[in-house]
């Protein structure tokens, strides 16, 4: 699943517009618009709308033998 949708998705959860994001994010609903057209967003970027949004990001592997990077 793409991380555009993923956003999409937490806003949903929790009733917040993707406009309202932007806001808070410090973009114009605009620019964030454009942003998600694109789905490029960093890490650091993506702890932030986590943050925002009030949940937790995590970008991790997992192998089947359990471990985790």
């Amino acid at each position: 699943m793409a991380i555009n949708e993923k956003i999409r998705m937490a806003l949903a959860k929790t009733n917040m517009s993707e406009a309202e994001l932007a806001r808070q994010f410090g973009k114009t609903p605009q620019a964030f618009n454009q942003r998600m057209k694109t789905g490029k967003f960093t890490e650091k970027e993506l702890e932030q709308i986590a943050n925002i949004i009030g949940c937790e990001y995590s970008a991790t592997f997992s192998f089947a033998d359990g471990t985790v990077i």
